[in-house]
């Protein structure tokens, strides 16, 4: 997983877990968007998909739901 991670152009990638609520939170900058969706047809996130669908709402085809938040603050 790592290894397609770094070659679909991901890095600063990092899941937090809120243990009130169970809920997951994913923060990954990518290089390139357009590189990145193809990752999600790729054999291992599939995979991971898969395995990670009994502890995460997903779509349909095992994707994780996701929604788009507002940035609201940045700090570099």
């Amino acid at each position: 997983m790592v290894e397609m991670l770094h070659e679909y152009g991901a890095k600063n990638y990092s899941i937090f877990l809120d243990s009130e609520s169970n809920n997951l939170f994913a923060y990954l900058e990518i290089e390139n968007e357009e590189l990145w969706s193809k990752s999600s047809q790729t054999e291992i996130c599939q995979k991971w998909w898969k395995y990670m669908k009994d502890i995460m709402e997903t779509n349909e085809d095992n994707s994780p739901v996701s929604i788009e938040l507002k940035e609201v603050f940045h700090l570099d």
